[in-house]
């Protein structure tokens, strides 16, 4: 009912606007005066201005009568020309006036096709006051770093530590023995940090950077906020935190240049449902470059994923998929020639956009089973679980739908 009443509407109000544009092709007016009838009309205001001007006292008697003559002449001049004019017939021609419906039918078809084929009529109101309340809740139930931490390792989303000669993390341990009676010292903090990281020991590089911050105080670079909010988001399997959310602000008001902090914010703008603007600031690093900077293999993934969750055509260079499909087998085959922490980061942020999507708009059945699919194989089985039960209720009318689903449920083990 709602549907029929918007298109019986929307047919009024566009027969409304090209009637009014159209109108002038099918009246008939009134023969349109001549430019002598003009001219004979200028001349009688000017002889009416005349004796006005005699009153004021402005023309004296004499002087007004000479102007009254050649006036007089000037209209009778005219009057004259008026008469040697051919009428002009301002009404349409006959295929004027039979051109016109034609023309009225063919653009009122076309802008309904188009309507039918580029928007969306059967979209459900998305009120304002109602999304942002939906974003403000989403918002307030973000988990915490520690929080997220835990998850994250209970779901084995870290990748393991990399290969490490005994010597060297001999000499890491030292160093953490050395500082732990040395708090204050800036650079052998910073050194830890970087040591941790270099091994995958992410949590830990965390923890060492958010010392290498807080010695510093409001004096930290932006740099070292980066890196804070880097090792947050590698630490938590690629999800990024509002504490790293509210650092990488920081850093980006400090430093907005940084590619890093970019690059990071657009991972947060996916995870958070604004895959238009993740797109948009990853395109940017994209196109300055340098073309072997070691973050454009990650920013061209991500913009490939935001362009899904988005609607948009694929960017140049990637192959053409599904709005918002999340994670195929071959993005997770192509993200193993990535480092571990962006590979994570990737994955995970395509995961979240694809979960964020279906939470606010909805989706058709195979992206509910490809969620719960990528989440069970990253580890996130309480998660694939509670979609499970969301993918259920939100496809309860449609038989097929829930066959797909359940075939998942069944696969996964769920």
């Amino acid at each position: 009912m709602v549907e029929w009443l918007f298109w019986t509407v929307a047919a009024l109000v566009a027969a409304a606007c090209l009637g009014v544009a159209l109108w002038p092709l099918l009246r008939r007016d009134a023969t349109a005066p001549g430019r002598s009838g003009y001219d004979m009309q200028v001349h009688r205001d000017q002889l009416r201005e005349v004796g006005a001007d005699q009153a004021r006292g402005i023309l004296s008697p004499v002087e007004a009568e000479a102007t009254r003559v050649e006036i007089s002449r000037r209209l009778l001049a005219a009057a004259a020309a008026g008469d040697a004019e051919v009428p002009a017939n301002p009404s349409p021609s006959a295929l004027t006036r039979r051109v016109a419906p034609a023309l009225f039918l063919v653009t009122f078809l076309a802008a309904g096709g188009l309507y039918a084929v580029l928007g969306a009529p059967g979209a459900p109101d998305q009120p304002l006051v109602e999304r942002q309340a939906r974003d403000a809740a989403a918002r307030a139930n973000r988990p915490g770093q520690d929080e997220a931490e835990a998850r994250a390792a209970a779901a084995g989303l870290l990748p393991p530590p990399t290969d490490t000669r005994p010597e060297d993390l001999a000499l890491i341990e030292r160093l953490k023995q050395v500082l732990a009676t040395r708090p204050d010292d800036l650079e052998g903090h910073r050194l830890l940090a970087r040591s941790l990281a270099g091994i995958g020991r992410w949590p830990e590089a965390r923890q060492a950077q958010e010392r290498v911050a807080a010695i510093q105080g409001d004096a930290a670079t932006p740099q070292d906020l980066v890196d804070l909010a880097e090792t947050r988001i590698l630490a938590a399997g690629g999800y990024v935190s509002p504490e790293a959310e509210a650092v990488l602000a920081e850093a980006l008001k400090r430093a907005p240049a940084n590619p890093a902090g970019r690059y990071y914010s657009a991972l947060a703008l996916l995870q958070g449902g604004r895959p238009d603007l993740a797109y948009t600031m990853w395109s940017r690093l994209v196109d300055e470059g340098p073309a072997d900077a070691p973050w454009i293999a990650s920013a061209r993934a991500g913009m490939a994923e935001a362009a899904r969750m988005a609607g948009m055509p694929p960017p140049a260079g990637a192959a053409p998929g599904d709005a918002a499909s999340g994670p195929t087998d071959e993005d997770i085959a192509a993200a193993t020639a990535m480092a571990p922490g962006d590979r994570a980061a990737m994955i995970a942020g395509m995961v979240d956009g694809l979960a964020a999507r279906l939470a606010t708009e909805g989706g058709p059945p195979e992206d509910w089973a490809r969620l719960i699919r990528s989440l069970a194989v990253l580890g996130r089985r309480d998660e694939a679980a509670a979609i499970l039960a969301e993918a259920r209720t939100a496809n309860a009318g449609d038989a097929a739908g829930l066959a797909e689903i359940e075939a998942v449920a069944k696969e996964t083990g769920l």
